[in-house]
């Protein structure tokens, strides 16, 4: 109750106190020069497939360029059903003659990806809510323990049989993507899909109700990042905090990354993991971002 009281009174200006300010400027510059303050502890991105696609992985809605304009070869009800848990069940073709040309371990993370890297690695970065199941969240770098991939990943897959549920890693799903098998459960040869998405969510299928790592509440001096256009808001979601950059992902991600003189920084970290990638790709590991990170896959890959 104080919490919630102490949120509508530093937001809404309830309760007699006005609002506390966050931003000296509702700009870039003003987010930068919070950013590099005592008073921003927590950074929270929250991202989707626009942050993806200067890596060559289109979006969904994009008129010409997005998955759901260039499906007519899958012979598709509808552009959606390819992604619906029903179809896939009944159909499961069409999805993975998609997987193959999505796989993971084909793209490399875009600039937007390592901006979210060094909050990471500068102790900034509260948590990475992402929609993405490209894992290339992942491949850059940040720790599974502050991502929560709303939609799973293909870093992990399991049956879908419900007496059975056996998990499989992702080079035991690329195998059998790569050779053009529906993939069966070794146990059951029940149907294996990747992740946790396809209409099922990552807390249905945990059995229960979800419940975020912690710390996951937003607090009164977070920064939120919204990327594709990029938008900035902070403190809790209220419209008079917001700060928005119009542009692409990776432009917006370099523009502030310059403001906080960490321009340099981010364009040695993209140059230095973008030839490690390189590096690996004649490993036959080199496609899994499991190896990639030095991580054994022990889940059935």
């Amino acid at each position: 109750v104080e919490l919630l009281r102490t949120l509508l009174s530093r937001t809404l200006g309830l309760g007699g106190d006005k609002p506390e300010p966050v931003l000296d400027e509702l700009s870039l510059q003003g987010v930068s020069r919070f950013l590099k303050s005592d008073r921003c502890k927590n950074v929270v991105c929250m991202v989707g497939a626009g942050i993806s696609t200067s890596a060559g992985i289109p979006d969904f809605r994009s008129p010409g360029t997005g998955l759901y304009s260039n499906l007519q070869s899958y012979n598709l009800p509808y552009p959606e059903a390819i992604f619906e848990i029903g179809f896939f069940k009944k159909h499961p073709e069409p999805f993975f003659a998609l997987a193959r040309e999505l796989y993971p371990g084909q793209f490399k993370p875009t600039v937007c990806h390592y901006f979210m890297r060094l909050l990471q690695d500068k102790g900034l970065l509260l948590r990475c809510y992402t929609q993405n199941i490209d894992t290339l969240e992942r491949v850059a770098g940040l720790d599974p323990e502050l991502l929560v991939e709303a939609h799973g990943t293909f870093f992990t897959s399991h049956c879908l049989r419900g007496s059975c549920r056996q998990r499989y890693g992702l080079a035991w799903m690329r195998e059998r993507i790569f050779s053009s098998l529906v993939p069966k459960c070794e146990k059951c040869q029940g149907l294996v899909k990747p992740g946790e998405f396809l209409g099922e969510s990552q807390w249905e299928s945990g059995g229960g109700v979800f419940t975020p790592p912690s710390p996951a509440a937003p607090l009164p001096q977070t920064l939120w990042v919204f990327p594709g256009p990029t938008k900035v808001i902070l403190g809790p979601l209220c419209l008079r905090r917001d700060v928005a950059w119009l542009g692409d992902c990776d432009s917006g991600c370099l523009a502030l990354a310059e403001l906080l003189g960490w321009k340099e920084e981010l364009e040695e970290l993209v140059r230095r993991e973008h030839a490690a990638i390189d590096a690996k790709e004649g490993d036959t590991d080199g496609g899994d971002p499991q190896k990639q990170r030095g991580v054994e896959d022990k889940d059935g890959g």
